[in-house]
C-alpha cells in the first residue's frame, strides 16, 4: 500500500480507500464470527444483549475515536448500529441453538 503523501492521483487515493474499506469489512467479519462463537456462552437473551456491556463499549469506542482524532460521535453511531445488527443476528443464532 501507498501511503496518502505517495499517492500520485485521485486514481491510487481511491485504489487504497477501498484495498482499507475491503479489508475493514473483513474484520468486520472476523467480528461477527466472534459474536456468534459468544452465543455459546450466553445464558439468556439479556446476557446476549448485555446492555451494561453494549454502553461500556461505546464509550470506549468513543475514546479510541478521540485518540484517533475521529469524531465521537460519528463512530459512535456507526458501532451503536454495527452492534446493535449483531445483537439481532446473535439472538436468532442463540435461540437456534438452544439445546
Amino acid at each position: 500500500m501507498k501511503s496518502p503523501v505517495e499517492c500520485e492521483n485521485m486514481s491510487d487515493i481511491r485504489t487504497e480507500i477501498d484495498e482499507i474499506d475491503r479489508q475493514i469489512i473483513q474484520l468486520i467479519g472476523q467480528r461477527f464470527e466472534y459474536v456468534k462463537a459468544a452465543s455459546k456462552f450466553k445464558t439468556s437473551e439479556t446476557s446476549v444483549k448485555a446492555p451494561e456491556r453494549f454502553k461500556a463499549m461505546l464509550l470506549q469506542r468513543r475514546e479510541w475515536a478521540v485518540e484517533e482524532g475521529l469524531n465521537p460521535d460519528t463512530i459512535e453511531k456507526m458501532y451503536f448500529d454495527l452492534v446493535t445488527h449483531f445483537i439481532e443476528e446473535e439472538l436468532k443464532f442463540w435461540k437456534n441453538h438452544l439445546v
